[in-house]
């Protein structure tokens, strides 16, 4: 398993931070306010990242065309949550790290026609940035903000920037193959 990434003490503490626009409030209120930006801005691909925020898109009718979960809620395991996928792809991630693993299937499944669910053995907090570098600009990667509601982050070139000069500035460890 090649690392290509991993986070460190400094990005730890910037990327706690929403990247994108926070929506407070309950799951009701979050989801409420979700599909009113949805209908607003049409998103070309709706992606989730995180457990929770996955079951209450899929409870609210909001079907992601990817959704990236690790059977944790707040890195406590769960039960796997009801997503629907035409294709489910296990990949490993250590918390901390983005892996090339894990990269390859979020650009596979970005490429794909097909509703894809990325289990992740590991963490996949990390995999928002690599979801957001890779979408289409117009997307929307949605995850959920611990405590206070859920983050959007629309895709545009300036945002797929800001997500490269993190990705830069994580420690590259990339092993010779």
């Amino acid at each position: 398993m090649a690392i290509a990434y991993n986070l460190t003490s400094e990005l730890r503490l910037k990327l706690k931070k929403p990247i994108g626009t926070l929506i407070r409030g309950s799951f009701d209120e979050t989801m409420k306010t979700f599909k009113g930006m949805m209908e607003k801005e049409k998103p070309a691909v709706i992606i989730s990242v995180g457990d929770t925020v996955s079951k209450n898109l899929v409870e609210n009718r909001v079907f992601p065309q990817l959704s990236i979960v690790d059977n944790k809620v707040m890195r406590k395991e769960t039960r796997p949550i009801p997503i629907t996928a035409e294709k489910t792809i296990k990949v490993k991630n250590p918390p901390g790290t983005i892996t090339e693993e894990a990269i390859a299937a979020i650009q596979e499944a970005l490429k794909s026609s097909c509703t894809v669910k990325i289990v992740v053995d590991g963490e996949e907090d990390l995999l928002t940035l690599i979801a957001v570098f890779h979408a289409p600009e117009n997307s929307f990667v949605v995850y959920g903000q611990p405590y206070e509601g859920v983050v959007v982050v629309k895709v545009t070139r300036e945002k797929k920037a800001e997500v490269a000069g993190i990705l830069e500035a994580m420690k590259n460890v990339r092993k010779a193959k």
